[in-house]
Parts: structure tokens; sequence; C-alpha cells
């Protein structure tokens, strides 16, 4: 099986003139993490990505700035690529969307290749558990967490997204890198795109997703897998009698799937 099998070829993308305001819109319309970026509309040539964490990094005091200073470089996948190998690039570039172009000598926008299209073909390693494949050192928030703060810890971990306890423990609800883009705020200048000052930004329960998708350790990742895609949710967190144990995400699962 070859990426061309399982890719998307219609991709929504950008042009490295674009602003990234313009970008991050995109982002929210189509609840995308990453964009591809391509030289421009007439020859789509192929120079990059535009990801989630780089979007969090403009603020409304620079509004002007376009996406090509701010595009990731990514492995080159064709559509004859085997579905194993991509897999692999997406794992070590840590990209849950990476383009996909015509050819190593023609780098022109093909299509898309998401996480989500691999584990829908791929099959993880038998015996494979939660357990096996979660992070266990999570990174949690509060409700009462400012945005601005949980923002903040999101870039600093490079974690994209972090379950919301409460001040007893429980869990109630998860917040991503997608909700903080959705609300508007953003790093530099410490504002949102409303001129909003960081003690001033809402609160994370006014943003987070809810409710708490969580799986037992021993959970099948082939289970857990399956859950991902039926929600469609980037990441599960892992709880063992009623405490947090640990998080997997569409990354975690497309390893397991790795001989």
């Amino acid at each position: 099986m070859t990426v061309g099998d399982v890719m998307s070829k219609e991709p929504v993308c950008v042009t490295a003139d674009d602003f990234v305001t313009h970008a991050r819109q995109i982002m929210r319309d189509h609840h995308l993490r990453s964009l591809p970026v391509v030289e421009d509309e007439r020859f789509m040539r192929v120079l990059g990505v535009l990801t989630d964490q780089d979007v969090l990094h403009i603020s409304s005091s620079r509004s002007g700035v376009t996406v090509r200073g701010f595009t990731t470089i990514c492995p080159a996948i064709t559509p004859d690529t085997g579905v194993e190998d991509a897999a692999r690039m997406m794992v070590d570039a840590k990209l849950s969307r990476m383009p996909v172009i015509r050819s190593i000598d023609d780098p022109i926008l093909a299509g898309v290749l998401s996480a989500a299209d691999l584990l829908r073909k791929l099959h993880p390693r038998a015996h494979r558990v939660v357990s096996d494949i979660m992070t266990r050192r999570v990174v949690t928030c509060s409700p009462d967490d400012r945005i601005a703060k949980v923002w903040s810890t999101m870039l600093e971990s490079d974690v994209t997204g972090m379950p919301v306890q409460s001040p007893k423990g429980a869990l109630i609800g998860m917040v991503t890198r997608h909700d903080i883009i959705s609300a508007g705020f953003a790093r530099i200048g410490l504002e949102d795109e409303s001129g909003t000052r960081a003690k001033q930004s809402p609160l994370v329960e006014r943003i987070m997703s809810t409710p708490a998708y969580t799986v037992p350790p021993a959970m099948p990742v082939s289970e857990a897998i399956d859950m991902m895609l039926k929600l469609d949710v980037g990441r599960l967190t892992v709880v063992d009698n009623n405490r947090l144990a640990g998080i997997i995400d569409r990354i975690d699962a497309v390893q397991a799937c790795l001989p």
C-alpha cells in the first residue's frame, strides 16, 4: 500500500506570502492543526508546513507578517512512498499532517497525508496495550487557569493538548492548541486579537473540550485507535483506578503500528 492510496487529494493550503492571520482563520474554519505552504497558487511548489505551534507565536501586534517566515521544512513524501515509510517519517518529524508532492523532482502539491489516514489502514503490533505507548508524565491545567498561562506552558513543554483537572483531581475536559487558536489568544505581545491583556484572558473552562475522553491502561491499542477515529480526537487521557496515568495521541498510535 502506498501513500497515494490513502492521502487526501484536495488539500487546503496557504501560500508563502499569505498573512499568518489568514492562515490562522483557515485553521479555525477547517479545524486543522497544520497547513501545506506553497510558493504561489499558480505553481503550487511545496515549501513546507505551517503548524499550530507556529501560529501561536503571532499576536495582533504582528498581524502583517507572512507565512514564509514561519514555514517548517518537512520530509518529502510522494504518492509512491510506502505507507509504513511515510508513517516513520511522520513519527520522526512529529507532524500529524504532511504534504505529499508529485515526485522528488517535481515538488508540486499532490495531497496531504494525516495521522488519521494512516491509522485507518495500519494495525498496531499484536498484544500492544495503551500502557505500552502512553506518555506517563502528563502536563495538566485547571479550569480556572488563564488561557495565557496554558498557552505558554504548551509551547514550553511542546505539548499539543492538556487534560483539565478539577481542584480535587477529577478529569473534566481537554484544552488543545486548536482551542486556543479559536479563542484568538497568542504569545507575542501577551494579548489576544482584541487587545485583551494576558491577565484578562479567558479562563480555560470557557474554551476546553468536554467530556474528558478516557481509556484504561490495559485497553488494546487497536481499540484506542478506533475510539480516536470515531470521536475525531487527537488524544485520549489514560486513567487507572480513577487516577490520571498518562496520555496518548495520534503520533503515539502511528508509532505503535510500525514493525
